[in-house]
């Protein structure tokens, strides 16, 4: 199964629309996960024409968004459980706030947004994925987007590339 996975989209406001390299890449996926920061609902409604859409709000989002998606959800899929948060909040890193908000609960995998930072990382078992941004590359070299592919284990990936692609 593959999952792209996508964060801090801020759609009109830092580009008109999803980049190629991403829209590419939602081709051929099961499954998407968005992070929060959609920013307006077109987007979600765009994502939909592709295949599944999980995700949550993050703190840009308007109403409609906000009426619509939870600010945390366990989605699972292919045998495996990922937490969805977007990370957002006072105190603590934004990676920490998005493992407090799963405490005591079984994830196989965090998957936050906001900091535009991409993550991947482990803890023990347990996965921490931050995609980064495909539209607000921020203080990061290159935009970024994740891929997670399962089977009898999670593989996620970040896939990175510049405005011209």
């Amino acid at each position: 199964m593959k999952i792209v996975v996508i964060s801090d989209t801020h759609l009109p406001k830092r580009k008109k629309g999803l980049p190629a390299r991403l829209l590419e890449e939602l081709k051929d996926v099961e499954l998407i996960i968005h992070a929060g920061d959609w920013q307006i609902i077109d987007i979600y409604h765009e994502l939909l024409s592709y295949a599944s859409v999980e995700g949550v709000y993050g703190n840009v989002d308007d109403e409609e968004i906000i009426g619509l998606l939870p600010p945390k959800k366990i989605v699972e899929a292919g045998g495996f459980r990922f937490g969805i948060t977007h990370g957002h909040g006072k105190g603590k890193t934004t990676e920490k706030r998005a493992i407090a908000a799963f405490e005591g609960e079984k994830v196989d995998c965090i998957i936050f947004g906001h900091s535009h930072i991409p993550v991947k990382r482990y803890e023990e078992d347990l996965l921490i994925f931050n995609p980064g941004s495909p539209t607000d590359k921020r203080r990061q070299k290159l935009f970024s987007f994740g891929v997670i592919s399962l089977s009898d284990k999670i593989t996620a990936e970040h896939i990175f590339f510049n405005e011209q692609q």
